[in-house]
């Protein structure tokens, strides 16, 4: 568990870090040009209700969803945009902090994935064939972090020169078994996969959004724009954690944060989203499939879409991956730019980093029937 495939050149050890690949191999590639939008249709008026604490409404709307031509930065699996219909729903306006989970398993005794022992019959189900089993060293509970002392990299494309399985590493101790969270109630929560998401969403009543519904909160009040805050890249430092300098090995942290920072610590978007943009990833409920845009039926907009039938990644096919949105702290825009609403990468079902949390959204029927 927790681990992905692997490039010939890594070691064994290298298997866990294909998370990373699929997060961070961030080529621009031209590709064919969007359809052209007939117009852009507003957001429809609805009667608000009575807004949860700590979420807010997004209104219903009709948008147009995937990259926008004007996007330099854009990755094939973005395109092409395409019209799609979202229903209104409440999301919460920071991601999951740690006070929150911390309430989650003091109610429940939930233990994360990254904190279980794992059992090497069942992780090489889910890795190539013949994979030999690595030391037990390596088989201990952990999870993946960000080498903060790396300071020089030789080839960007072999992503473990700047990432490390840190045996230990979990939610309570984000870089290992020597660190807390104490102090840090106002962070997001991070080393948690898909599965303990859906485990605090069903604790909650609450559930993950979909990648379009994601994307409709996101862009919020604007329509059409490449980033939450509209289409200047030049006011990114100012709305969004995310990497200055040279990445990885320097951060000149001019926004503030070197590394993961609070919640609320940047402007919210247009609705009063905080975080849509940068500090780290959100999990979505939708498969990740790199075709999926491209397989889509684009006659007239498609009404509350839930992503992929199946999931599909040539470059992980021995995993179920789901798609995450909103990049993170480590995204630079010579290497990653996945600060942009279009960008979406894969993270399979056990894996989770230092890099990756979570929202949650609700609908009103959801929240009707807990009444």
């Amino acid at each position: 568990m927790y681990h992905q495939n692997i490039a010939k050149q890594f070691t064994y050890f290298s298997l866990i870090l294909l998370l990373v690949s699929t997060v961070y191999s961030c080529k621009n590639v031209e590709d064919k040009k969007s359809p052209e939008p007939k117009a852009e249709t507003k957001a429809e008026p609805i009667s608000k209700p009575d807004t949860p604490e700590g979420m807010v409404w997004v209104e219903k709307k009709t948008f147009l969803q995937g990259a926008k031509d004007t996007d330099n930065y854009a990755m094939p699996r973005e395109k092409p945009a395409h019209w799609v219909t979202v229903d209104g729903f409440f999301m919460d306006i920071t991601e999951v902090t740690n006070k929150q989970f911390k309430a989650f398993v003091a109610a429940t005794n939930y233990i994360t994935i990254a904190e279980r022992e794992i059992d090497w019959e069942e992780m090489k189900k889910e890795l190539p064939p013949n994979t030999p089993k690595p030391h037990d060293s390596i088989l201990q509970p952990g999870s993946l972090i960000f080498n903060k002392d790396v300071n020089a990299v030789v080839n960007m494309e072999n992503y473990g020169q700047w990432w490390t399985w840190k045996t230990g590493a979990d939610w309570k101790h984000p870089d290992g078994p020597e660190t807390t969270i104490e102090g840090k109630d106002d962070y997001p929560v991070v080393h948690v996969a898909y599965q303990d998401a859906l485990a605090y969403c069903e604790w909650a009543n609450r559930r993950l959004p979909t990648e379009a519904e994601w994307e409709s909160a996101a862009q919020g009040k604007n329509t059409n724009t490449i980033f939450t805050w509209g289409n200047d890249a030049a006011k990114l430092d100012a709305n969004a954690n995310t990497w200055q300098g040279i990445f990885p090995t320097s951060n000149d942290s001019e926004d503030g944060f070197e590394f993961i920072s609070p919640v609320k610590s940047y402007p919210s978007n247009s609705i009063g989203l905080f975080d849509m943009a940068g500090n780290v990833w959100e999990i979505t409920s939708d498969f990740f499939s790199v075709k999926y845009y491209s397989e889509l039926e684009r006659s007239k907009p498609i009404v509350n879409p839930k992503g992929a039938a199946t999931h599909f990644n040539p470059n992980n096919s021995h995993q179920v991956e789901h798609v995450m949105k909103g990049g993170s702290f480590l995204c630079h825009a010579s290497y990653c730019a996945s600060f942009r609403i279009s960008a979406k990468m894969g993270v399979s079902v056990d894996s989770g980093s230092d890099h990756m949390g979570f929202r949650t959204v609700a609908t009103p029927d959801m929240l009707a029937s807990k009444e």
